[in-house]
């Protein structure tokens, strides 16, 4: 490079205007504030002689938006303040003929002997379009898109700010769940974006009935939350009124036409019935479903309820229960056999469910799984025991077993996926495998039941239908199904020696499951009286006390060893 190829010294005036900034230098000793020649057309003014002092900067910028240089300077200074000048960065909006411009100013400020701020430089910026995009970006994250109320995330963080400042103040307040009636039929009558319209113009009607120190936001698809703030005793119920009033009294307009809303509400006291916000969110929950129970369209507020708590105290112990024996391999098995009716040798086994807890107890799948049900944890279970049963048929190549498969693991996905994956590695475990539905489960969707049902095959397994009778199944619908086996309820079986309907009532249903090519199982047989009739009306198998009962013992590894 020649000495003439070398760039020039900056001009930092240049550099300014180039860049958009402007220079500003305050004298906090005599107030007056120094700005660069292109302050002006940063800040969209026609002079900057109207700012030419700190008092009359700040009176131009906007109280509520932003902290102002001067708030940041006059905080408490550091001790001692840094040699280099102590550095500051805000962010505040200017106010200017015909509106007003975000500003970004930065810039260090310098003590004086005693140690106060004396001297500030600095540079501002203009950011009106980061400034709306962070504005956008926070609206995004805070409101729901649809309403423009608040988001689930955000109506949480206020009731939890809410609720700080109500147990400080020993005051009360109130929360609301609103849910809008019918929507599933609204969307299937009119479609998705009317049922959209209704949601969005439901939120419209809420808001101008509450206080202005109330909060509103969308809860969830259907459901919205109000926080009432400063709410005791009846004004809960008061408020509640006037939202219902509001959103039913008038038809809603869509482009679809008019359409009538009404909501259901439940609402909760606070601190008198909930003191933490998952108390608040649940109990106003419950309070909802109370109200729909007894009435669309109506609001009803949470109540103590000494049952309801104690089972969900138990459902969390049960909860941590059923974890621990799953996780700490204490899911076991035990084997009731299911025998020939003629010559009382085993046909299969039937594989119960047992849980070890942790004292050593045993606890029955009757104990087990209605309440897994209920928490939703069956399918683990369901799972597990089907992965103990598929290891028992890999050891014994002569074993016949069956194993319950509770509705909701007959509907759900990974449960298949890991049948599958134990019967390809298992190959021949799938033709000795017999899963067994309840008839009450079988009936509730046929269509399902018959999906099931092939799957099953398809995986070279046999389907037994458990309780039949208890359900009044048809035996049209049992031929839809395509089933391998029927197990007769036992409510029917354990009476046929003593009532004559019992009698006739099983005789008649071994006849039809024979004519439709089906094995038959008699449940709860007690007796040799019992035992003798069912042979005679050619059912195939028996089970029940009179074979014996579950046991933890595998017989057909006891055989062996007495062979041996």
């Amino acid at each position: 490079m020649t000495r003439s190829d070398k760039p020039a010294v900056p001009d930092a005036a240049e550099i300014l205007r180039a860049v958009g900034e402007a220079a500003y230098e305050w004298r906090l000793d005599s107030d007056a504030l120094a700005w660069s020649d292109n302050a002006a057309a940063v800040l969209g003014i026609a002079d900057t002689a109207a700012i030419a002092s700190g008092r009359a900067f700040a009176a131009c910028v906007e109280a509520e938006a932003g902290q102002s240089r001067a708030d940041v300077v006059a905080a408490e200074p550091p001790s001692p303040p840094a040699a280099a000048g102590v550095p500051y960065q805000v962010q505040y909006a200017f106010k200017r003929d015909g509106g007003k411009v975000w500003l970004e100013d930065s810039g260090r400020w310098f003590a004086g002997a005693g140690g106060k701020p004396q001297r500030a430089i600095g540079v501002i910026r203009a950011i009106d379009a980061r400034h709306e995009r962070d504005r956008q970006l926070t609206q995004l994250a805070k409101f729901d898109p649809l309403t423009g109320e608040m988001n689930r995330a955000f109506l949480t963080e206020t009731l939890t700010a809410t609720l700080d400042e109500t147990l400080r103040s020993r005051g009360a307040c109130g929360f609301l769940l609103i849910a809008i009636d019918h929507l599933g039929a609204l969307n299937e009558a009119y479609g998705f974006e009317v049922t959209e319209e209704v949601i969005a113009k439901v939120a419209k009607r809420i808001r101008p009935r509450l206080r202005g120190k109330d909060f509103l936001g969308r809860f969830s698809g259907n459901k919205f939350g109000v926080i009432l703030t400063r709410c005791a005793g009846d004004e809960l119920s008061i408020a509640a009124e006037r939202l219902l009033a509001g959103v039913r009294d008038d038809t809603i307009l869509t482009t679809a036409g008019p359409v009538a809303a009404t909501v259901t509400i439940g609402g909760v006291n606070v601190p008198r019935h909930a003191r933490t916000v998952p108390e608040i969110l649940a109990r106003a929950q419950d309070a909802l479903h109370a109200a729909k129970t007894r009435r669309r369209g109506s609001f009803l507020a949470y109540q103590p309820n000494v049952e309801r708590d104690a089972l969900r105290r138990d459902s969390v112990r049960a909860t941590d229960e059923i974890i621990a024996a799953l996780n700490e391999r204490r899911i076991a098995l035990a084997y009731e056999p299911v025998v020939d009716a003629q010559n009382r040798k085993a046909g299969f086994y039937e594989c119960l469910l047992r849980v070890v807890r942790s004292d050593g107890r045993i606890a029955h799948a009757n104990e087990i799984i209605p309440v897994a049900e209920r928490i939703g944890l069956v399918r683990m279970l369901d799972h597990r025991v089907l992965e103990l049963v598929v290891n028992e048929l890999s050891d014994a190549p002569e074993l016949q077993a069956s194993v319950n498969v509770s509705p909701a693991s007959a509907v759900d996905p990974g449960w298949w996926l890991g049948l599958g994956a134990m019967l390809r590695a298992n190959a021949s475990a799938a033709e000795r495998l017999i899963l067994e539905i309840t008839e009450t489960a079988a009936i509730q969707d046929v269509d399902d039941a018959r999906g099931f049902v092939a799957r099953v095959k398809d995986l070279g397994c046999r389907i037994a239908i458990d309780d039949f009778g208890a359900g009044h199944t048809s035996f049209g619908t049992l031929r839809k199904l395509g089933v391998d086996i029927v197990k007769i309820d036992g409510t029917f079986v354990q009476n046929i020696v003593t009532s004559e309907d019992d009698r006739a009532f099983v005789q008649t249903m071994i006849e039809l499951a024979h004519r439709l090519k089906l094995k038959t199982v008699a449940e709860w047989v007690q007796d040799e009286a019992a035992a003798k009739l069912l042979a005679n009306w050619g059912c195939d198998y028996l089970q029940g006390a009179l074979v014996g009962l579950a046991s933890a013992e595998r017989p057909w590894v006891a055989g062996k060893a007495a062979t041996g």
